[in-house]
């Protein structure tokens, strides 16, 4: 448990529990959203832990399917990350909160961007990072070169077999692999690329300069499509600079929503 008050349970949205945690009591209700097979435990402990108790409440998630939102255990429709958005939405809902802040890393962030265009009147303000709008020929690229899971750094393949197991874990990060694939067949490769123009709130973009995973161009689009957004670069940033660079990125990200 990462401090005395939080709060976690299990909520029935949709037709499947959600796990949730919660922590702080400010009047700004912030909600995060990990990444790919991510959860509250592994993706955002940092920020559970650390960001501002007294100015934000924030919930942390585990999507359908991903770490103790199972069962069921994870599949993966053509919409998959709209479904992801409107259980996001809908748990907020049944927590009790009805205007809320976004934050989203890599698929996370797409939820986000889906989430926040679909419900403009109930998203405050938006930060996502390490995200794609759309699936090219690099990404299918980087995504070959990261399919065996026994080859990634055992810091990063670690988390996720305390979480599901080792063999589980390879199966279900296959089948999210295959499944992102399938969007590059779609007009533009488009996972949301026509709802940019939609989202209405206050968007902050991160972007790692060092990230292995999303090439430049991808927050160079957001930023272009995203009304209004604005895009912070971290010269030493990976995908995970949230876990690398804590203190850092929870300013930047206070500093965002308390503006």
């Amino acid at each position: 448990m990462y401090c005395s008050s939080m709060t976690s349970g299990r909520k029935r949205v949709n037709g499947v529990d959600l796990y949730y945690e919660q922590t702080g009591r400010g009047k700004h209700a912030l909600l995060l959203l990990p990444g790919a097979l991510g959860s509250t435990r592994t993706d955002f402990g940092p920020q559970l832990k650390s960001l501002n108790k007294e100015r934000f409440t924030v919930v942390g998630w585990d999507p359908r399917g991903y770490g103790q939102s199972r069962p069921p255990d994870r599949d993966f429709p053509p919409d998959l990350f709209e479904r992801d958005a409107k259980d996001a939405v809908d748990l907020m809902k049944v927590l009790g909160f009805h205007k809320f802040s976004l934050l989203g890393w890599s698929d996370g962030g797409a939820t986000a961007m889906i989430a926040a265009a679909k419900n403009p009147e109930l998203i405050r303000q938006m930060v996502v990072f390490g995200s794609l709008a759309f699936v090219d020929e690099l990404c299918l690229q980087i995504y070959a070169s990261v399919t065996d899971v026994s080859k990634w750094n055992a810091k990063m393949r670690q988390p996720m077999e305390e979480v599901y197991g080792a063999e589980v874990f390879a199966r279900i990060w296959g089948a999210r692999l295959e499944a992102v694939s399938h969007f590059s067949k779609r007009p533009g490769g488009s996972i949301c690329m026509e709802l940019l123009p939609l989202i209405s709130c206050p968007t902050l973009i991160i972007h790692g300069e060092k990230d292995p995973m999303v090439p430049s161009i991808h927050p160079q689009y957001l930023l272009k499509h995203i009304k209004g957004s604005r895009l912070h670069l971290m010269p030493e940033g990976k995908h995970n600079l949230h876990l690398r660079f804590v203190d850092d990125f929870n300013k930047l990200v206070e500093d965002f929503l308390l503006d």
